[in-house]
């Protein structure tokens, strides 16, 4: 049986977001479709409490949503072979991006070409940090 979120925060979009919606869910944690994807089958993955950032998760949150990254990878890779690689994030705060405090990861499917130089991948957030030497 799945478990019903702990608490609805008032003003929270997640807490009270339709279950109707959910893409994914185990006891702890549940999947969205991003509503402003930066590729096609941008996920969003949250702990079922509202929790603030990822530092505020339980060790058990953070398996459970670890879980669900894992099947919706199979399932997006499934669906679009032309998925060839992913970017997780997540933002901790409001310097770091966050712009909902309710912990959510991001799944970000990577297609060959859907940005001209991918290189350096999450450094590109700060600009002009995305080109480092590389591997020695």
């Amino acid at each position: 049986m799945i478990a019903a979120r702990d608490e609805n925060v008032q003003g929270c979009p997640f807490c009270g977001i339709d279950a109707a919606r959910e893409i994914a869910r185990n006891e702890l944690a549940f999947a969205i479709r991003d509503s402003y994807p930066v590729t096609p089958l941008h996920a969003l993955v949250l702990p079922r409490r509202h929790a603030p950032t990822y530092f505020d998760l339980t060790a058990d949150e953070i398996l459970a949503i670890d879980e669900l990254l894992r099947r919706l990878r199979a399932d997006i890779v499934a669906a679009d072979a032309s998925v060839e690689g992913f970017n997780i994030g997540v933002n901790a705060g409001a310097v770091a991006g966050q712009t909902i405090f309710h912990c959510h990861v991001h799944l970000i499917p990577r297609r060959q070409g859907d940005v001209p130089d991918p290189w350096g991948g999450v450094r590109a957030v700060i600009p002009g940090k995305a080109r480092y030497p590389g591997p020695a």
